[in-house]
């Protein structure tokens, strides 16, 4: 298990155990983490996952895809920290993420 920190506009955290293999999108829901509402069901398809990984897990967490970048065109308050949660395995690596959600989404 990874232990993935969600942090709402607001401040408010939830941390969540998220088994390896799911992604970061996916604990949230399970989870019932506010502002991740996850349209799509995680294809990629919206930008309703949309998080900031912490500037310190941008190497583990991947570079975006092709894919990813397209959708984020549609989010709002892009930032160059910008991830769509759907398209971030969790992996062991992955102990300790921290990722922040936009303001948009509550």
């Amino acid at each position: 298990m990874a232990k993935i920190t969600y942090i709402q506009h607001s401040g408010a955290e939830d941390t969540i155990d998220v088994a390896p293999g799911l992604s970061v999108m996916e604990g949230a829901v399970k989870n019932n983490v506010p502002g991740i509402d996850a349209d799509c069901g995680g294809a990629a398809a919206c930008a309703t996952c949309h998080v900031y990984v912490d500037e310190s897990w941008l190497e583990r967490t991947g570079a975006r895809t092709t894919m990813e970048e397209a959708m984020l065109e549609f989010a709002e308050a892009v930032e160059p920290n910008s991830r769509l949660a759907c398209q971030i395995k969790v992996s062991d690596v992955l102990n300790g993420l921290v990722v922040r959600l936009p303001e948009n989404q509550h």
